[in-house]
């Protein structure tokens, strides 16, 4: 079940552009989120419904290559499956884009990028002939070849590629890489290191949590029990009584690679980052069923669970539950705002404690419907806060633009510090903007976290991308 639930239409123009970034230095900086090794985060912008080659919904993704001064757009480039090395070929409804993750595959100091391309068609059969996983390699240029991890590979594939997330799950020190099957529940972990053809040193099949009727839809890689080993949270739903419930379970890393282990009440998108500063990850989720009854951990508007780390795994201390009726956090809880459709950790004012923006994709702005707004809570020695939150929308002062009804501003959202200052701005999405053309918006930060002032928007044709329907700004990684 995908996200998008916008029908739009619109004509889109062909031909992409890339712009390429300066060269860096020859020796990696080791960064994560660093495609070219000279020490600053860079970011990469899915518009998975754009039209390349003349393919509606064939999609690509933008990189905007982080500097000194931030994320510059004018030192970027366009990836497509009609891009010069890459695989494959741009067909209509393949999406490139919809599912991204980083991780330095290959060892060689640079970040990679990873497209999960689920709806690539193979073969006659779409359930056990789709899907590919295709790495863009990281070097001193940027992102410049790509190779689909070509072996092992499972028996069936079924939409191979629905979810994707990087980490080192068995402790070895290489980057592993976890993919979820979309129309089959099976969890693949392919084993680092890759080489540059796409050969995973080992492939593990592990089946999909055994709960009824449980349907596995996305993939949360970081570090709970604080042992320097990732986890890995699959989040999905349960449908009881005409009603899907979020069910989430944390797979523990270990030498010998990931172990089933505790199950929590899930959501719909989640991040790990330690926001009390206690050295272990915690688990964090966004929940936007309308009605506490319907969702255990939802409420009338959305709410940002917070589910503590400890040694074992999940901490025995109570589970916290944000919405916007918390003291502290502005708006007010109303129905279907889906406050927690997306979430990203950060320190945005470098006190060493993970603060957590949260989209509300769907919240309503006085007459526009579903404008969209993005809310950063603070991390503290007592956990996750409302304290202190910030909330903005483009009717915010000094925000580019103006809220219009379907802009779903805060669709997707990013933290990055891409200007190496030891904080982290602010990126997001409204793929509803101009008709579903899509824009981002990137928010500077100071020692007293995110800030509207300086903030600018940008779109598609910024970075030499095609006009029209095309979602920009709908999925991010770096």
């Amino acid at each position: 079940m995908r996200k998008r639930t916008l029908l739009l239409a619109a004509t889109l123009t062909t031909g992409l552009l890339a712009a390429l970034p300066t060269t860096a230095s020859a020796a990696p900086s080791g960064l994560a989120g660093d495609f070219n090794g000279d020490g600053y985060r860079d970011i990469a912008i899915a518009a998975p419904l754009a039209k390349v080659s003349g393919r509606s919904g064939a999609g690509y993704v933008a990189i905007v290559y982080g500097t000194a001064s931030g994320l510059d757009t004018s030192k970027r480039q366009i990836i497509s499956q009609a891009t010069t090395g890459i695989p494959g070929t741009p067909e209509s409804d393949d999406d490139f884009g919809e599912h991204l993750t980083t991780g330095d595959l290959d060892r060689d100091g640079y970040t990679d990028l990873v497209v999960g391309v689920s709806s690539e068609r193979l073969g006659s059969d779409i359930e056990s002939e789709s899907g590919a996983l295709t790495v863009v390699w990281g070097g001193a240029s940027g992102l410049k070849t790509a190779a689909n991890i070509s072996s092992p590979l499972p028996e069936h594939r079924n939409e191979l590629g629905f979810s994707v997330a990087a980490g080192d799950f068995d402790g070895d020190g290489d980057t592993d890489l976890a993919a979820l099957n979309g129309a089959y529940p099976m969890l693949n972990v392919f084993e680092g290191p890759f080489s540059r053809t796409g050969k995973a040193t080992a492939l593990v099949g592990i089946d999909s949590p055994q709960q009824t009727d449980v349907i596995p839809q996305k993939l949360v890689a970081g570090d709970v029990t604080g042992d320097g080993t990732s986890d890995l949270l699959v989040m999905g739903q349960q449908e009881s009584t005409d009603v899907y419930r979020t069910r989430s379970v944390l797979y523990t890393g270990s030498a010998t690679g990931l172990k089933e282990g505790s199950r929590l009440a899930g959501g719909y998108d989640g991040v790990i980052a330690d926001v009390d500063k206690d050295g272990y990850g915690d688990i964090v989720t966004g929940n936007f069923m309308e009605k506490s009854t319907e969702e255990p951990n939802g409420g009338l508007g959305g709410a940002v669970t917070v589910t503590y780390g400890a040694s074992g795994g999940l901490s025995s201390r109570t589970p916290v539950r944000i919405t916007q009726a918390t003291a502290g956090v502005p708006g007010t809880a109303e129905k279907n705002d889906a406050f927690g459709w997306s979430l990203a950790a950060g320190d945005v004012n470098g006190d060493g404690y993970a603060d957590i923006a949260v989209g509300a994709s769907y919240e309503s702005i006085g007459s526009a419907r579903r404008a969209g707004t993005v809310t950063v809570l603070r991390g503290s020695a007592s956990g996750l806060t409302g304290s202190g939150a910030k909330s903005f929308s483009q009717n915010t002062s000094g925000v580019p633009g103006t809220a219009e009804s379907e802009d779903h501003f805060g669709d997707a959202v990013r933290l990055t510090d891409a200007n190496a200052d030891g904080r982290t701005e602010l990126a997001a999405g409204a793929m509803g903007e101009n008709g579903g053309a899509g824009a981002v918006w990137l928010f500077r930060t100071t020692s007293n976290g995110i800030t509207a002032t300086g903030s600018k928007s940008f779109n598609a044709a910024t970075l030499g991308g095609p006009s029209g329907l095309s979602y920009f700004g709908n999925v991010f990684a770096g």
